[in-house]
C-alpha cells in the first residue's frame, strides 16, 4: 500500500504531540528528537501495516511507547563512561519563578514511578481517552484510571499544591495546576 499525501500529513501533524510524549518519557531534548526521529522511521517503514479510519495518533503513540522501552532494555547492557556528570554541574538554573515552579513540576514528574507519568502524560497532556491510553499501554481502563490518579495525588504531595496562589498565575503554572487540580477537587468532595 503506497502512503496517500493525507496519511503523510496527519502524520507530521502529530510531531508536536510525539515530541512532548517522548520529553515526558525521556526528560531530555535531545533524546526525545531522536525517539520521534525513529518513530516516524518506523511508523513510515510500516505504513502499510496502518489501516486508514483507524486512530493513527494511537498507532503512532504506541509505535513510540515501544521504541523508548527497547531503547531502555539496550541501554541496561550499557556501560555508562561519567561525562554526563559535568554536564549536569553547567547547567544554569532558569532565573524567573515561572520557570522555577515549572522546573518544580518536571522534576516531580520525573519522580513519579514510569506507568503512572505515562498514563498521566497520555491523559493528562496528551488528551487521549483512558480508554485510548490503556491500548497504547497495553493493560486495563481501570489500570489507567488507577495510576492517573496516583500519579495526579503524588504531583499534588511532591509540589505542595493547596490552590492557585501557590504558584504564580501565568499560562506554565495555569498549566500545571490544572494537571493536577482534578486531585485537589476529588479530596475536596471526599
Amino acid at each position: 500500500m503506497s502512503p496517500s499525501n493525507n496519511l503523510r500529513d496527519l502524520l507530521i501533524a502529530q510531531i508536536p504531540n510525539l515530541r512532548a510524549f517522548a520529553y515526558s518519557l525521556c526528560g531530555n531534548g535531545d533524546e526525545a528528537d531522536d525517539l520521534v526521529q525513529e518513530t516516524l522511521m518506523r511508523s513510515w517503514a510500516n505504513i502499510g501495516s496502518f489501516q486508514e479510519g483507524t486512530n493513527l495518533r494511537a498507532w503512532l503513540f504506541t509505535i513510540l511507547r515501544n521504541a523508548f522501552y527497547s531503547e531502555r532494555r539496550r541501554r541496561r547492557n550499557e556501560v555508562d563512561n561519567g561525562d554526563g556528570e559535568a554536564e549536569l554541574r553547567l547547567v544554569d538554573a532558569p532565573r524567573q519563578d515561572s520557570h522555577m515552579d515549572f522546573q518544580d513540576f518536571r522534576e516531580a514528574l520525573a519522580d513519579l514511578p514510569e506507568e503512572q507519568r505515562e498514563a498521566l502524560v497520555l491523559v493528562g497532556a496528551s488528551g487521549f481517552s483512558y480508554e485510548e491510553a490503556a491500548e497504547i499501554c497495553g493493560c486495563r481502563v481501570g489500570t489507567v484510571k488507577s495510576r492517573v490518579s496516583r500519579a495526579r495525588r503524588r504531583l499534588i504531595e511532591l509540589l505542595a499544591l493547596e490552590n492557585a496562589a501557590d504558584l504564580g498565575q501565568d499560562a506554565t503554572s495555569e498549566s500545571v495546576l490544572s494537571m493536577a487540580g482534578s486531585v485537589t477537587s476529588q479530596f475536596q468532595r471526599r
